[in-house]
Parts: C-alpha cells; structure tokens; sequence
C-alpha cells in the first residue's frame, strides 16, 4: 500500500475515534501505535488531528510533546494547542504558543482562540487588548470574534462607551444579525446595567432595542433579556417580555419564577408553576428548586412538602438521586419548617452531596439553637468554604457563645479563609457579648482594611458592639456614617439610646425612621416602649403601644404588654398596671408578672408584690430573681421573719441565687470581681485605696443607703457589707489600673444596687473620671457627680 493510501487509511480511522467521542479517544491511541510500529510517517494534517485528540482526552502533555516534535507546525497545530490549554484553565502557556507563532501564519481563527482563552479565563482586560491589537494588525474580526470579545468585555464592564465602542464595531461590520453576536452584546449592556456606572434604564433600554430588532431570538436571546430584567429589579418589564414569549422555553419560565421567588411573591410563582404544568412545559431541577425556597422562605411547610410528594412520585429516579440542588432545597424547607430530623434524613439519603448541602445541615442545627450538633457536624466536613464557618462563628455569636466564636474566626484566617463581612460581623458581635471593646476596635479597623467598611451587615454589628461596650458616640458615628440604613440599623442605634436612658433620642431616632419611611416592626416597638420606659416618657410610650395595632397592622404580643407594665410600673402607677393586667386579651405569664413585681418593688408596694410573686412561683419556681426581689420588699420594710421565709421556700426548691459580679478591661485583660472578694491578686490595694476614698465621699454628702443590705444586722456591719460590692471594687481597680481621667467601664450581670449608684456619683466627682457601668438592665453613665438615668432606673 502506497504512503497516500495509507494515509488516507489512517485519517479515515482517526475521524471515526474522534466522531466516537470519548470513547474514541482511547481508540485513537491505538491507531497512533499502529503507526508508530509500521513506520509510517504521518504528515501534518494527521499530527494536527492527533494533537486535537490528544488534547480532548486531556493528554496536554503527550499532545505538546508531538506538537514540539513538528518542525514547522501550521496555524491549525497551533490554535488547537491554544485551544486545549484554554480549556485546561492555563492562559499563559496559551500565550506562549500564540507569541511563539510567526505573523505572516497568522489567521482571524488564530486571534479568535486567544481571545477565547482570555474571556473563558475570567481575564476581560487581555481580551479587550488582544482585540484591538488584531485590529491593529490588520486581521478583520468575524463573528466568533465579536461573540468572544464581547464575552470578555462582560466581565470588566467599568464604562458604558466600551458597550457602545464595540456595539458601533459590531454594526460596521456587518454582523448585527447574527444571534450569537446580538445575543454577547446585550448580555454586555445587561452587564453594565448592574454595575451601577450609568443609569440602568437607559442600558437596559440599548438591551431592549436589539433584542427587539433581531431578526431570529433563541433561547439564550429570551433568557438574557428576561434575566436582564430581573438583575436590574424591573420585575415588571421582565413579566412584560416573558408574556410576549410564544416559544415553550423552559429556561425563560425558571427564570421569572426565580425573580418571584427572590422578591418573596408566594402566589406569582404558585401561579405559575402551575401555568407551566398547564401549558406542557416539563418542569426541571431548577423549577423545583425555586418553588421548594419559596415555600421555606414563607414557612409554607405543608406546600412545600405536598411538592416533595409529587416530585417523588414524578420523577422516575430514586429520591437519593435526585440532583443536588433539589435535595438541598428540600434539607433547607425542613430545617426552615423546624423539621430538623427530616432535613438529616435527607441529607444522610443523598447520594450525591455537596458543600451547599453540609452548609444546609449546619444552619439546620445553629436555626433549631442546637450548638453542639452543629460544632460537631462542622468538625467532622471534610471541606469547608468561607460559608461553613461564617454560619458557625455568627450561629455562635447570635446563641451567645461569643468567646467560641472568637476563637473559630481566628482559626478561620489560620485556616487560609478570607472572612467576609457576615463572618466579621459575626466576630464582632462575639466582641459585644463580652463587652471586648479593644478587640471589637481592632475587628473594625481590619474591617476597614478589608474594604467591608461600607457592609450593611458589618455596619450593623458595629453599632450595637459600640453601644453594648458603653461608647455610644461611636455607635452614633457608625450609623451615620453608613452609606445605606436598613430596619435593622434603625432598631441598632435607637437600641443604643434606650440602653444607655437616652430616652428623647430614642424617640428622635424613631420619629427619624418614620420620616425616611422604614417601617417599624415589633423589635422596633420593644425598643422604643422600653426607651420610654427607663425615661419616665409614659405619656408617650402609652401613644407608641397604641399606634402599634391602629397605625401600623401590629398585634401586640406578651412582650409589648411587659413593656407597657413595666412603664407604668417605673412611673408609680400600679394599679393602671393592673388594669391592663385583668385586661389583656391572654392569660398573663411569667414576663407581665415580673413587670408588675420590679414595680412593686422600686415603690415599695408590699401587698400587690406578694400577689405578683406568688403568681411567677406558680409559672416559673426556679427563678430566683423573683426569690431576691420579695425578699428586698420585705427587707426594706423590716419585714426580716419574711425574708427569712422567702430564703426557706428558696432553699427547699432548690434554687440559687445567681452570685452578683462585676468585670472589667484593663490592658486586654478581663478582671472579675466578686462580692467581698479575697480572690483578686489586687483585693488589698483596692480595699486599702477605697477606705480613703469613702471617706472623701462622706465629705462629698454621701451616706451608705443600708436599705439594701438584705440581712438583719447591726448599722456598721451593713456599711461594711455595701463597701465590698462587687461594682465598687472593679470601679476603684479602674482609678489604680487605668490612665489618670481614662473612662472606666465596669460590666455587672445583675442590677445594680441602689447604694452603689449613690457612691459611683460622687466617686466620678472626686476623682474627676467619667465612669460607664451596664448592668443587667442598662447603662449608667456616671460624671461630674451626675447619671445619665437623672436617678429614674
């Protein structure tokens, strides 16, 4: 057989391999060494279609050896290797064949891949430059050009006159046609709509004129515009397009069910998944899933589930195959329905599972407050992305545990995750929870550094970590400062105010949320009650609760009704408490009773105090602080048989009074400090240094309030008890410890006595420092003698 035989021979079988597919592939490398043991010696369009196989089957390196093996490889050898390290992910060794390439070789098909290889390699700027170096060479651009650029200009659209230099290109050159080009093109404007660089209607409206005008629409022309829409929020227009769509294309129908879905419109995307049904469109993974989020997003459990039913009973494939986007739908319906155990299930079912689906499993058991599992299933991933422990560190943070949070976005940056902006605000509000002002200011100097400083979520976070740490005029800087305020903010900053017994700039924050049109909701009305409850503004809060159901739609809950008690309570008026008490449209339980107790309490109403308190041991016996708070009534009345009482009953339940304790940051370091504390290595100083300053206070107008000490003793020994509270102890570590007129911000965990808030007036006075105490209710700013609360706590 002759050589031009056997060549033709040998290209015959290597196009039937290739035809083949992969399984070709493997064919072909048979054919090769039959080659290679005849001695035949293939010329160069054989070893072109050797290297493009070799390519295919992923074999870069075999390919690359044989293409080296050519003396003078043609364009074609090379714009298939150009190709192949396109695909393989490799832009720089694509490069160097392409430099390698002698000019006068050169084709439009040659440039073409390069660009290719550029714009499927996320790198639009070398795209872009190699286009106009083409032009520049005097190479014409086709259409496979055009379609390539464009791909490439999508992702770097930072000016809008490169969508309208390359439109004006594509127009000149005659290809404003053909569907793929069109179809590159209004993806671009789409593109540079969302980016925000010129107004979005006018882009969408370039998108929209060469959509309409193009002769033939594909698929892809319905879906880019129909998605257009929707990325740019004009679900309105996306409709108006979708409805004048004749074709059944399933895509197209996902599509605008996906933007009903994400802006939470249940009955849009019912109605239209039905519709589909109706019309003869089969439903897909991707329809699936959109409806499944809808019904978790709405708590729409029983449709949701009706859906699982009949998609097990449609598809023919076993519920463990389904494909991964449904089963992680259906493990997030479950979890979002409080069907922990079913969400587990399915996920254990899957035979096929991904990153989304453990994220899913971990949110299941942070959402259902079921820290351990969680910490233990996220133990156990052997892959984690960034969302994996950002759901852990901010589920930790928002149960309480915000030292584990810590510790867990630390050893994610050990970890060689970048944290995002939810992940710092999850660290950032571990920070608040334990009142670690300095490193919540570190977090948020690496936050700017980041450039998350402009995060909604990071911005929230830092508001009420300021606000918790006691510096309110950070807090204040941070909200004003945002470049966008959702309700969440809003509830942050006037939190921030309430806590700290700003009463009239909580209501100014509410009023000023009213006018920027943000709706209230029902944290918003708790927050706002309660400013104007540690305010003394009754009057006022009464119009807020009120407003809550006649102005905004809102049915007072147990917990606005707390809110309403407690104001009255504060203000002395006890038995309009008990009106709205016999009142109230349910059955009181243990938060209205506690209300009307503390009341009780701080007016020194015995009577009303015992009906209270014998009304919260029927609900909730193992409280102790309903046990403190009777016997204080009784032992500001002298009443020492009944606080003997009180101390019995609590004893024979079994209950603890929880151990009053203060702390503070001095240097990095937390000190706690108990009542009549020995433990502290710096117990002598302070109590040696506190000796003197009492009697400084004495000169100051101060008298020991013995009234407090719940113990029936001699007057000397109830001064001697009240100097050794914890809150005074920590407050005199701070005047030895920290910087001469340095603020001094003390952490109580229960409220503080009454006696205490007498002596840190004057002790900020005497040694001229502005002094911060939270306790287990709110801040006391103490200065020049004076508190913040005005003496209404």
């Amino acid at each position: 057989m002759d050589a031009g035989t056997l060549a033709n021979l040998y290209a015959g079988k290597l196009l039937l391999c290739f035809q083949k597919g992969l399984n070709g592939l493997s064919l072909a490398s048979g054919v090769h060494g039959h080659m290679i043991t005849s001695g035949f010696k293939p010329r160069c369009h054989i070893l072109n279609r050797l290297i493009d196989i070799y390519c295919k089957s992923s074999n870069f390196g075999y390919a690359k050896r044989m293409f080296d093996e050519i003396s003078q490889p043609d364009v074609v050898a090379r714009t298939t290797l150009i190709a192949a390290y396109s695909a393989s992910g490799n832009p720089k060794l694509a490069r160097e064949v392409f430099e390698k390439t002698p000019f006068e070789i050169r084709d439009t098909i040659f440039y073409n891949s390069m660009i290719t290889c550029y714009s499927h390699n996320y790198d639009g700027h070398a795209a872009l430059n190699l286009f106009n170096e083409m032009k520049r060479d005097g190479f014409v651009p086709d259409t496979f050009t055009y379609t390539s650029v464009l791909g490439g200009l999508s992702l770097i659209v930072e000016r809008d006159n490169h969508c309208q230099q390359l439109h004006c290109a594509v127009v000149k050159s005659g290809c404003e046609l053909v569907a793929s080009v069109m179809n590159a093109l209004i993806s671009v404007y789409v593109k540079c709509a969302s980016c925000g660089v010129k107004s979005s209607s006018s882009l969408m409206a370039y998108a929209k004129v060469l959509f309409d005008e193009m002769p033939l629409k594909d698929e892809l022309s319905w879906t880019t515009i129909i998605t257009g829409y929707l990325k740019n929020d004009n679900l309105e227009a996306a409709r108006e397009v979708f409805d004048g769509m004749d074709e059944k294309l399933v895509v197209a129908w996902n599509a605008i069910i996906s933007g009903y879905a994400q802006k939470g419109m249940v009955l849009e995307v019912f109605n239209l998944f039905r519709k589909m049904y109706s019309v003869g469109i089969m439903y897909d993974d991707f329809t699936y899933t959109s409806v499944l989020s809808t019904c978790a997003d709405a708590g729409l459990f029983l449709h949701g589930k009706e859906l699982h039913g009949y998609i097990l009973k449609l598809e023919s494939k076993a519920a463990s195959d389904f494909d991964v986007s449904v089963n992680n739908a259906l493990i997030t319906l479950y979890w979002k329905c409080d069907k922990i155990a079913q969400a587990t299930h399915i996920f254990d079912s899957a035979s096929i599972k991904d990153i989304v689906s453990s994220n899913a499993i971990i949110s299941a058991y942070v959402g259902a407050g079921k820290l351990r599992e969680a910490k233990s299933f996220f133990d156990d991933m052997p892959q984690k992305n960034e969302l994996s422990w950002t759901v852990m560190i901010s589920g930790l943070a928002q149960l309480g545990s915000g030292e584990e949070a810590l510790k867990l976005f630390n050893m994610m940056r050990s970890h060689e995750h970048k944290p995002c902006d939810y992940a710092f605000a999850g660290a950032i509000i571990s920070c608040s929870l334990l009142a670690a002002l300095e490193q919540g200011r570190q977090l948020h100097a690496q936050l700017i550094k980041q450039g998350f400083d402009s995060s909604l979520s990071a911005g929230n976070a830092l508001i009420t970590m300021y606000s918790r740490c006691g510096v309110l005029h950070d807090a204040r800087n941070v909200f004003d400062t945002m470049p966008y305020l959702d309700a969440v903010s809003w509830n942050a900053m006037l939190s921030a105010f309430a806590q700290h017994g700003y009463g009239t700039l909580a209501t100014d924050v509410f009023e000023d949320m009213l006018e920027q049109h943000i709706f209230p909701d029902r944290i918003t009305f708790l927050t706002v009650l309660s400013a104007c409850s540690h305010a003394g503004l009754v009057d006022q809060g009464q119009r807020y609760f009120d407003s809550m159901a006649l102005t905004f739609g809102i049915t007072p809950g147990e917990d606005h009704y707390a809110r309403l008690i407690d104001l009255l309570c504060r203000a002395g008026k006890l038995f309009e408490a008990m009106k709205v008490i016999k009142a109230l449209p349910f059955q009181p339980g243990a938060q209205i009773w506690e209300a009307l107790l503390s009341g009780c309490r701080l007016h020194g109403n015995m009577d009303l105090g015992v009906y209270a308190a014998e009304k919260l041991f029927e609900l909730t016996p193992e409280n102790d602080g309903t046990y403190v708070l009777l016997a204080n009534i009784f032992a500001t009345a002298g009443r020492w048989e009944q606080v003997a009482m009180v101390r019995k009953r609590m004893r024979d339940h079994g209950v603890k009074k929880e151990p009053a304790c203060s702390w503070l940051e001095v240097e990095g370091k937390v000190h706690v400090f108990l009542v009549d504390d020995t433990v502290h290595p710096g117990v002598q100083a302070i109590y040696s240094y506190l000796k003197e300053l009492v009697k400084r206070l004495r000169k100051l107008g101060y008298v020991p309030d013995t009234k407090y000490v719940l113990h029936d003793m001699e007057s000397e020994q109830k001064e001697e008890a009240l100097s050794t509270h914890s809150e005074k102890l920590a407050v005199v570590y701070g005047i030895l410890k920290l910087p001469f007129r340095a603020t001094i911000r003390v952490f109580k965990n229960i409220r503080i006595c009454g006696d205490c808030h007498n002596a840190i007036k004057l002790i900020s006075k005497a040694e001229e420092r502005e002094i911060v105490v939270r306790d287990g209710k709110r801040f006391h700013h103490f200065k020049d003698g004076q508190c913040s609360c005005g003496n209404y706590w």
